[in-house]
């Protein structure tokens, strides 16, 4: 089999281009020279064109913004929910100190350090601390639902960042209908298969304030982005 006009050039056939550049070689004249913040910046406008006016022009559009230019996914746009007055909460939250706690360390390393320090926060995962671990095996459950019950046992106002674990939403919901857990906002955004749809159904059931991003998409990356859009908002570091 002959390969495609596109395939001789070195366009593959699963990739979709737009209809202006699918007849002509790209070259490096096409390319946008822009420093490193305004890489940040033009991708906003790309975003905000691309929506054309979907986006909700008060405090979630900047997490909404955020989260589709750490993904390049417009889905968002439609599953990404709130609750009323979640950001609000969030950002008078975190002016008190509200510690962060995470599902994945993954999550953790991607939440801005100086923002973090900036807010007068903390932000933790204990999912490989070995009294986890133990416990886990020791119930044949999940590290990550262990995980909500020490954050419980902290005391402390909490946002928990979910993104990769169901059955730590799962957990946060019997935590809080048996009123030994309210965190002051869930961001609920694992990415999968199993439970991954109920679960978050079940955090937007709780009256907790949430940012949840329904249907099966979400990620760690997700989820520090969204409290990355929360701490930037926070210190105006970055529009």
């Amino acid at each position: 089999m002959e390969p495609s006009n596109r395939q001789s050039r070195g366009f593959p056939d699963d990739v979709r281009y737009p209809d202006s550049e699918m007849e002509r070689t790209i070259t490096l004249n096409d390319i946008e020279r822009l420093g490193p913040m305004e890489i940040e910046r033009r991708s906003f406008e790309i975003i905000s064109a691309e929506a054309s006016g979907r986006i909700p022009e008060d405090e979630r559009s900047m997490i909404i913004k955020r989260v589709i230019h750490t993904t390049a996914d417009f889905d968002y746009l439609d599953s990404l929910c709130f609750s009323e007055g979640a950001v609000g909460y969030a950002l008078e939250s975190l002016r008190k100190g509200a510690w962060i706690v995470t599902d994945t360390n993954m999550a953790l390393s991607g939440i801005n350090k100086p923002s973090l320090k900036k807010a007068g926060c903390e932000a933790f995962c204990f999912m490989a601390d070995e009294d986890v671990a133990w416990q886990a095996r020791k119930l044949g459950v999940t590290r990550a639902s262990v995980c909500v019950d020490k954050a419980a046992s902290l005391g402390h106002p909490l946002i928990y960042a979910v993104g990769n674990a169901p059955t730590a939403l799962i957990r946060l919901y019997e935590l809080i209908q048996d009123e030994k857990i309210r965190p002051e906002l869930i961001i609920g955004v694992p990415v999968g298969f199993v439970n991954v749809v109920q679960s978050k159904e079940l955090i937007m059931q709780t009256g907790v304030p949430y940012i949840v991003a329904r249907g099966r998409k979400g990620g760690s990356n997700v989820a520090a982005c969204i409290c990355n859009a929360l701490l930037y908002m926070l210190d105006g570091s970055r529009g």
